[in-house]
């Protein structure tokens, strides 16, 4: 059996959506380089809704989050539903929000209400990767492939259609190990990137 290299992933968190740590208490998100997951709470864990890679630090990227989410650019989701493991969208972003600004404006009010309960609701997990790109997507990829094939409700949270890069058929297959204190629903602890 040919050797695949491993590589340790921690995720630690959560941490709190930037400008929104007096409303939930938790920890303001690190300055590190790497993948990130955004995850609600749900039973005895968290559901990952997102996973997300930068190579700049988390929180300058999160800043760009916040301004499409507030310009209605991405889904917004009703965060009682979510945490009950239901995806109930209040405001369908992406390509629907470039077609409907107008709905959009006239109902702005209570999708940026919405939006400001589901970034303070969500809990953020982040692991320091480095800068490598291919690593990243391929990490990112493969998180969010997996989400696809799990069951209800894990299958569901998450949003389709984004743009990922997995491993390429030339490139090695790699191990990702991943470590977390904390129940990160469909997550395995190993993944093949």
């Amino acid at each position: 059996m040919p050797y695949e290299p491993t590589i340790e992933v921690t995720w630690n968190g959560p941490y709190s959506w930037p400008a929104f740590e007096s409303e939930n208490n938790l920890r303001p998100i690190p300055k590190i380089h790497g993948v990130y997951l955004q995850t609600f709470r749900y039973e005895d864990g968290y559901l990952i809704y997102a996973a997300g890679i930068t190579r700049r630090p988390v929180p300058t990227r999160f800043k760009e989050h916040t301004r499409k989410y507030m310009n209605g650019e991405y889904n917004v989701l009703d965060i009682a539903a979510v945490q009950q493991g239901i995806r109930r969208e209040i405001w369908h972003g992406w390509d629907y929000a470039h077609k409907h600004r107008e709905e959009f404006e006239e109902r702005k009010l209570i999708i940026i209400d919405a939006v400001h309960k589901q970034l303070a609701g969500f809990c953020i997990f982040a692991a320091e990767l480095g800068r490598e790109p291919r690593i990243l997507e391929r990490v990112e990829a493969s998180i969010m492939n997996n989400l696809y094939k799990q069951s209800s409700p894990i299958c569901n949270i998450p949003d389709r259609g984004m743009y990922l890069s997995p491993r390429y058929d030339l490139e090695e297959v790699i191990i990702v190990k991943n470590n977390s204190a904390t129940l990160l629903y469909g997550l395995p602890i190993f993944l093949k990137i």
